[in-house]
């Protein structure tokens, strides 16, 4: 079943993007406008007619262009610095911990439910961390009363069998057994409809997702 959704881990990988845009786009503009301001141009043409006059040397002469390139060259490296932090922040915010996520989520499908997720973030992945906690945590009632069924109607077996074998049951044991009869009963039914309560998908229903 595919599920269409909009949240705010959608909206904190478009702002992420968005800043990186924004950021290249005031450095682009920046960089267009130094290169085509009026300024710059009456500088070097100056710097050109004194160069032929031989007045100065060349590397004068372009020392405009230089500060340029030297300007474009700081741009990079603060588009660099955001783009590091943008990233920094990805990884702590969501990297970090969809990986502990799936690391628990190894653990809790290799049978050990002792462990928990943990994520601060008010996001998606929060949510979904609540959902495995809520998931582990009725496998692990479902289990315990599984045990308690199971260890119940062990002893009820025994202690029907060491009736019979006696070769008589008083009137007090039988209605001791009859009543907890009735207790390994109502236990089986809890635990009949909580598994009645859940939904499974067959074969096909597997092909189809």
């Amino acid at each position: 079943m595919k599920i269409a959704y909009k949240g705010s881990l959608q909206r904190t990988m478009i702002i992420y993007f968005l800043l990186i845009g924004f950021a290249s786009s005031i450095i682009g503009a920046e960089f267009i406008y130094d290169v085509h301001r009026k300024e710059l141009r009456y500088e070097l043409m100056q710097n050109f007619s004194k160069l032929s006059d031989h007045q100065i040397k060349p590397d004068e002469a372009f020392k405009p262009i230089q500060k340029i390139a030297q300007k474009a060259v700081l741009m990079v490296v603060l588009l660099l610095v955001v783009v590091l932090i943008l990233l920094m922040m990805f990884i702590k915010n969501i990297t970090e911990p969809l990986q502990h996520m799936i690391e628990v989520s190894k653990l809790i499908g290799g049978g050990d439910l002792s462990h928990t997720i943990t994520v601060t973030a008010k996001n998606e992945l929060a949510e979904m961390g609540e959902v495995i906690n809520k998931l582990t945590s009725d496998l692990q009632e479902i289990i315990l009363l599984s045990k308690g069924v199971g260890t119940t109607a062990d002893q009820f077996l025994k202690r029907v069998s060491a009736a019979l074998g006696a070769g008589e049951i008083s009137h007090d044991r039988m209605v001791q057994l009859r009543h907890e009869m009735k207790l390994l009963g109502s236990k089986t039914k809890l635990l009949d409809d909580i598994v009645m309560n859940f939904k499974f998908y067959g074969i096909g229903d597997r092909r189809a997702g």
